[in-house]
Parts: C-alpha cells; structure tokens; sequence
C-alpha cells in the first residue's frame, strides 16, 4: 500500500517510493529504494522536502498514533504519463537515418526557440516535450547514432546544436541511471534550454571566430543568468530547467560561475548538466580550435578534481563508453583505427581500421567487431589526432545518413 506522509514520521527500514518535490529540493538521485542508512535518514530530515510517498508492504509503516490524517488512509499514487511503447534496441546503422532526420528538426526547433528569445518574445520549454520524446526514443534505440549526428556541427549553427546535443547526452545520463520518464524529460528539456541565455549575448561576441577577451568574457559569463530569467517568464517550466540554465557552470570547489556555489549547493541536475556541456564543448569543431579526441577528453575531464561529481561522472562515462564514437584507438596489431559504434562491454567497441604503424601508411579501412568472441585485436591506447593529421578522420567514423 502506498502513503503519503510527513518527513517528519520516516524511519530507517521503510521502502522510498517517490518523493513529494522536485529534484532540485532533495540530494537524492534515485527514487524507490530502502531506507537504511540513518545518513540518508538524516539528509531527507534536513532537506526542504515535506512529504514522502512509501510503499508499506515493501517497508516499515508508520508508527500507530504518529500517523497524520495524510498518512493513515490510502492514497493513489502520483498520476504517471501513459505508459509509452517498449524501445527494442537497433544497429547504429539501422538508427542512423531515423536519427539524422530528428536531429534535423530538433536544430530546426531549437533555432526557431531561441529566435524566438533573442526578439524578446517569451518561449514555452514544454512545447520540446514531443521532440525531447522522440530523442529520448532514439538515444534509446542506439544512443551511438544520435549522439554521433549531434556532435556534427558549423560555426553558424554551433550554439543550436551544442543544445541539441547536451539535450541527448542529458537524456542518456538519465537513462543510464535508471530516471523516472518524467525525469528524464526534465532532464532532456534543462539540457536544450540550458545556453537559451546566450540570446542576450551580442552576436560580435557569440559568433566571434577566436578567443574572447577578458572583457568579452566577462560579458559572456552573463549567460546563465539571463537564460534563467528569460525562463522564468514561462507559464509552466520545471525547476530542474531552470536549475541547470542558472548553475550549469559552476563546480564543486567553488570556482565555477555565475555565483561561486559549493558542493551540495549545486542541484543534482545542475551538475549532470555541467558534465554534459563541457563534454560537448571540448569535443567540437570549434573556428579557433579543433576539437578533442572523445576518449582523451573523457580521461582529461577525469583528472580535473573539483570540477564534476565524480560519481555522475562515472554514469557519464558508462552511458557513452571508454572510448566513444569517434575517438582514435591502437590495436595490438599496431593498426590504428576509430571507434565506429559501442558493444555491451566498454572495452570492446566496433573499430574502423584504416592505418598501419608498422607499414606507416593507409590501409583500406575494415571494420573490426572487438566483441565477436575469439577476437584476437583489443585496443592497447588511445592516440591524439593532432599527431597523426588524418584529414578525413571524421568521415571515418560517421555514417551518412
């Protein structure tokens, strides 16, 4: 039976089946689980939350004369959204072209929007809930092909689908741990309006093809705040959205922006948006650098201690691979070769092979299934692409669609 009571009557041993609040008021990733750490007691006593949803046939029930009104009788629980058709799992290159045409309107959409917010005319997060939907089924079905699509951009369209893309890598964080729907919408929608704030930015300053200056910078930095209150004129937006826009650059030691925060004082989203934004940045085409390797901007991105909560980072890291599409790997062989599509172990993605360290020079590329059973190749290293100047590195490893 489920109930809902006071944070003021939980005990260790009841079984947490939801919680009364969003995200952004609790330190808890996960919902449905037993209470048996007096920490976690502690944490929830000590959080704005006021009520709590319980399952008493999978834990305690609350103490008889303690129970409030709320408590005592049964109540349905929280309304959940139509059950949505079971996601059967695809072939990258089976998805790819499904993929590319929702990537297409999704950059579409987010252009529109945040057009939109540039003329000062207030926009509705929630109307992305459908094209959040279909991204959510296609990371789904193979996160590989929509993931790969959203990392192809052009310095015109760079700021669109960098939220395109945080948007789908939001979207599968989430499912790597195990949200609810309903939060992974959330977590979804917070990723493509997180940079809606870079509107207010003069274009000399967002479309400038170079490094920023000190001053230009400082200008920038404005963005989160002004994503937020650009959000904030919104009938229904969630404050996972509004939480990520605002808190998206800062880090655990206090040296992010726009307000310094600390720790605990970063939201749980605010910091899966973190990981997700930088991810993307560093590993895009930029006009005043080339983007990073993925594996070695996931090892950088490891070693940078108060920057991210490691243990959202190592979801991250899951949800993606060791080495993501894309990234240049050595085999035992002495081939050289780029990851072309994840397996169900992260050491044993599909790899394109296309050069010969012990030949110095191309060979006809070939697909190698690090998986199949017998395989005697496995990758010994990663390799940075500046070292090596293969000028089709990227058609290498995307798929047309």
């Amino acid at each position: 039976m489920l109930k809902r009571i006071n944070v003021s009557h939980i005990k260790t041993g009841m079984y947490i089946q939801e919680f009364c609040g969003s995200w952004i008021n609790h330190p808890f990733w996960r919902t449905r689980f037993l209470l048996s750490d007096p920490e976690d007691l502690r944490r929830i006593q000590e959080s704005s939350l006021q009520e709590i949803w319980i399952d008493t046939e999978r834990g305690l029930d609350v103490d008889a004369g303690k129970a409030c009104e709320e408590a005592a009788k049964s109540i349905p629980p929280p309304r959940q959204p139509p059950a949505r058709p079971e996601i059967q799992p695809t072939t990258m290159r089976a998805e790819v072209e499904r993929a590319a045409k929702i990537c297409a309107r999704a950059r579409e959409s987010v252009t529109s929007m945040f057009q939109e917010a540039r003329m000062g005319r207030a926009i509705e997060p929630e109307q992305a809930i459908p094209l959040i939907n279909e991204i959510s089924d296609s990371v789904m079905r193979n996160p590989d092909a929509f993931l790969s699509l959203a990392r192809l951009k052009t310095a015109d369209n760079y700021t669109y689908m960098h939220s395109v893309a945080v948007c789908a890598l939001m979207i599968a964080l989430a499912r790597q741990m195990h949200f609810s729907d309903e939060h992974i919408r959330a977590a979804g929608l917070a990723g493509m309006f997180h940079d809606v704030g870079k509107m207010k930015i003069p274009l000399k300053i967002l479309n400038k093809n170079g490094r920023l200056t000190d001053e230009e910078f400082d200008v920038m930095k404005r963005h989160p705040v002004l994503g937020h209150e650009i959000l904030k004129e919104s009938s229904a937006i969630s404050a996972e959205v509004l939480d990520v826009c605002y808190a998206h650059h800062e880090k655990l030691d206090g040296s992010g922006y726009p307000h310094g925060l600390k720790s605990d004082a970063i939201s749980l989203f605010a910091r899966m948006g973190a990981i997700c934004d930088v991810y993307d940045a560093i590993t895009s085409q930029r006009p005043y650098k080339e983007g990073w390797d993925p594996a070695e901007s996931l090892h950088k991105m490891s070693r940078w201690r108060g920057h991210f909560d490691m243990y959202l980072f190592r979801a991250f890291v899951k949800s993606l691979g060791i080495y993501p599409v894309g990234s240049l790997v050595r085999l035992n062989s002495g081939r050289i070769g780029v990851v072309t599509e994840q397996s169900e172990s992260l050491l044993t993605p599909k790899i394109k092979v296309f050069f010969s360290t012990r030949g110095n020079c191309r060979i006809a590329p070939e697909v190698v299934n690090l998986a199949r059973p017998g395989c005697p190749e496995k990758i010994t290293s990663r390799e940075e692409p500046e070292n090596w100047n293969f000028p089709d590195l990227q058609d290498l490893w995307a798929i047309p669609a």
